[in-house]
């Protein structure tokens, strides 16, 4: 999936998300295991606000996105900021992923694999980049935010310079959203219709898959409030880690 027109008001329309807080969360885990430095991948980065914060904290940092629309948004925001040398971006789709060296860790925020119907492809590309001792942060969207709220409701997103309308469709059989996101541009009256899925993965499926290439599951917290996991959480957060490197050596996965 890969956002095109909408990559220009993903900021406006998200403008409620704590940034802030998640970066702290991230962070934590990156620091728990001693990863103060050193190369981290940002998987489906967006519009990059996590990607910059770990450049502005002195990693360095490859900024991973399917869309060029979204990549010229974190550049221009990088050259504003005066960091782009510290910044890498590159445009690829996350499930054939090229980063030419192992990494230490890896982060994907904002549900970027619910988006992916291989969710299998996706961790085993980013598993193969790990270094022994990686850790790899992301979170996802819970069945229950699919099913209880997203499920078939309509939302209205109001900004300055245009409106969006965000229809799904909830469907349990496939076990995915079906998304459509309308934008209708209030100066030039220009209207845009973009249309995708996210896919539903249930916990025991990604703690399986994440085992099957090498990681292990260190926790799995609440993604919004990064406290307990409650029946009603909208949304995971993940940490594992990779315990063998595969790049350059044996795959044993």
């Amino acid at each position: 999936m890969a956002y095109n027109e909408f990559a220009y008001f993903y900021d406006e329309f998200n403008g409620e998300a704590d940034y802030d807080a998640l970066y702290r969360a991230v962070k934590q885990k990156l620091l728990a295991h001693n990863i103060r430095d050193g190369l981290v991948v940002d998987l489906g980065c967006g519009t990059g606000e996590l990607t910059l914060m770990l450049t502005q904290d002195g990693y360095d940092v490859i900024g991973v996105d399917q869309s060029e629309e979204m990549l010229c948004v974190v550049r221009d925001k990088a050259e504003q900021l005066g960091i782009s040398s510290g910044l890498l971006l590159l445009q690829q789709d996350i499930l054939q992923l090229e980063l030419y060296g192992t990494i230490r860790a890896a982060v994907s925020t904002f549900d970027t694999f619910n988006h992916i119907p291989n969710l299998e492809g996706a961790i085993r590309s980013a598993a193969f980049f790990m270094e022994e001792g990686g850790v790899f942060v992301f979170d996802m969207n819970t069945p229950y935010k699919h099913a209880c709220i997203l499920a078939d409701n309509q939302f209205c997103l109001e900004g300055p310079d245009a409106d969006c309308v965000w229809q799904n469709h909830y469907d349990a059989e496939l076990g995915r959203v079906e998304i459509t996101v309308d934008i209708h541009y209030h100066d030039t009256d220009e209207r845009f219709h973009e249309q995708f899925y996210e896919y539903t993965y249930s916990r025991q499926q990604i703690e399986q898959l994440l085992q099957r290439y090498g990681f292990r599951v260190e926790s799995v917290c609440d993604g919004e409030s990064f406290d307990e996991l409650r029946p009603d959480s909208q949304r995971y957060l993940f940490c594992a880690v990779k315990q063998y490197t595969q790049l350059g050596g044996n795959e044993n996965g």
